[in-house]
This record gives structure tokens, C-alpha cells and sequence, in this order.
């Protein structure tokens, strides 16, 4: 995943959106967004190599209180290191209540959890770091957390106007779908280049290679009710599918 915009308690109806998309090589083997059917209560897509995945959510119930967990590829000059543990198993692990194994020995990632409540942000770059994430409306993106990048920004634009807009907005996420597939940079975001993101990077990237496989978005209104939709897309960038899921994270 490349870009996504996390609003935590931003909305007092509305107490968590997620706005994602995954930007990944088109031949690396994918599932689509599904209730998984192991008894891990995990609902999301599915990475067929590495076995983990870059989103999810658990309902609540006896076991354990409603969670997410997003996690983004920290791109440094050295790129990834071959071999080293899947980010993606951070995901499921932390989801089903495991902590994960020493996460220095992966390769650089941010990452989002929120659970019971809580939430918090974890990195293993440039050291390992884990604190609470602050109510209010974070952006992330392959840089350090809240990097002021301009799809990045678009982003967190499109989740504020989708919460200025609550509750009417609770119809359907169709707004927040239709925004992640924006191609075309807004101007007036433009920074300085930081580090490996170009200035006009586009939240959406149509290649026929490398690019945007999905996009992602859930929001959990304050009675535990919610919605994970998911998007794909084929390598010409047309729309290959589309999947919404009813959830529930009211007290089990």
C-alpha cells in the first residue's frame, strides 16, 4: 500500500475512516477482500506469496474487541532486502492479538493499528518506535509518518470533505472509492521533493507493472456498525471488481 489517510476520532459519528491504496506489481499473486475462512475472524484481501496482506480488520466478539491494522513499505535508497520476514504477517499477527516476532529484522515499514479503542503507530525506520496515535486526521504514505506529501494530502482532503459530509455521507463510500482513483496531482499541494516522492506523484498510478491494485476504504460509525469496500484494478487501470462488506465492532 502507498497512500492512505486514517481519521481517528475526527468525527463524533464517525469514530474511524480508512482511505487506502495498494500500489503493487500486477503479477504478484492477490485475493480479493473476503471473509477469511480460517476462524481467524480476519476480513481482507490476501497477499498469495507472502500469505499476510496490507489491510485488514477483525470483528468483535468473545475473543477480542473489533481491530485494523494498515502497513505501508518505508522505501529507502538500499531498497528491500530479500529474505527478511513478510510485513504482511504484521498485519494478521496483530489482528489476531500476537505481537510480532523482533520487527528489526524486517524490512522498513510504517504501520497503523487500532484496537479496543486505541490506536497506535509502529515503525521499524530509521529505529524501532511505537506510540499512540492522536485523535485527528493522519496521513501515510512510503515516507515517515505524516510526511506532508501531495497525494498524501489528497488524500486526507477527500477523507475530511467525506466527513463534512456525515451523516448523509454514511449511504455509501462510493465519494472516497472515486477519489483514490484520482490520476491527476493537485497543483496546489505541490512540496519540495522529500526524499524518494516526487513532487506530482498522482494517488493513483496506471501502469501496466507496477501500480495501483486496489483501493480500500471503512468506516465504523460510533454504534459499531461499519463498511470495509475494496475496488481492483486490472494493468490497463480498469476497474476488475468491486466488493463491499458489512461489519460489526459493537461489544461482543
Amino acid at each position: 500500500m502507498c497512500v492512505a489517510a486514517v481519521a481517528w476520532h475526527a468525527h463524533p459519528d464517525w469514530p474511524l475512516l480508512v482511505a487506502a491504496n495498494r500500489d503493487e506489481f500486477h503479477a504478484r499473486p492477490s485475493a480479493p477482500l473476503a471473509r477469511w475462512q480460517d476462524g481467524s475472524g480476519i476480513v481482507a484481501g490476501r497477499d498469495c506469496l507472502g500469505g499476510g496482506t496490507w489491510l485488514g480488520v477483525a470483528e468483535s466478539g468473545r475473543k477480542a474487541p473489533g481491530g485494523m491494522v494498515l502497513v505501508t513499505n518505508y522505501r529507502v535508497p538500499e531498497g528491500s532486502v530479500p529474505g527478511r520476514p513478510s510485513r504482511g504477517k504484521l498485519v494478521t499477527d496483530l489482528l489476531q492479538g500476537r505481537e510480532p516476532g523482533p520487527i528489526e529484522t524486517m524490512n522498513p515499514f510504517n504501520l497503523i493499528q487500532v484496537k479496543g479503542g486505541e490506536a497506535r503507530f509502529l515503525t521499524n525506520h530509521p529505529q524501532s518506535t511505537s506510540r499512540p496515535l492522536a485523535p485527528g486526521l493522519h496521513g501515510l504514505s512510503n515516507g515517515g509518518f505524516d510526511l506532508p506529501w501531495p497525494k498524501t494530502l489528497q488524500v486526507q482532503q477527500a477523507v475530511a470533505s467525506w466527513l463534512s459530509a456525515a451523516p448523509n455521507a454514511a449511504d455509501g463510500l462510493s465519494a472516497l472509492l472515486d477519489a483514490l482513483r484520482a490520476e491527476t496531482p493537485d497543483p496546489r499541494l505541490a512540496q519540495p521533493e522529500q526524499g524518494p516522492e516526487p513532487r506530482f506523484a498522482p494517488v493513483f498510478i496506471r501502469n501496466p507493472v507496477y501500480g495501483t491494485r486496489c483501493s480500500t476504504v471503512i468506516a465504523v460509525h460510533r454504534s459499531g456498525a461499519g463498511k470495509i469496500a475494496e475496488r481492483s484494478f486490472a494493468p490497463d487501470g480498469s476497474t476488475s471488481g468491486e466488493i463491499h462488506i458489512d461489519l460489526d465492532w459493537s461489544e461482543g
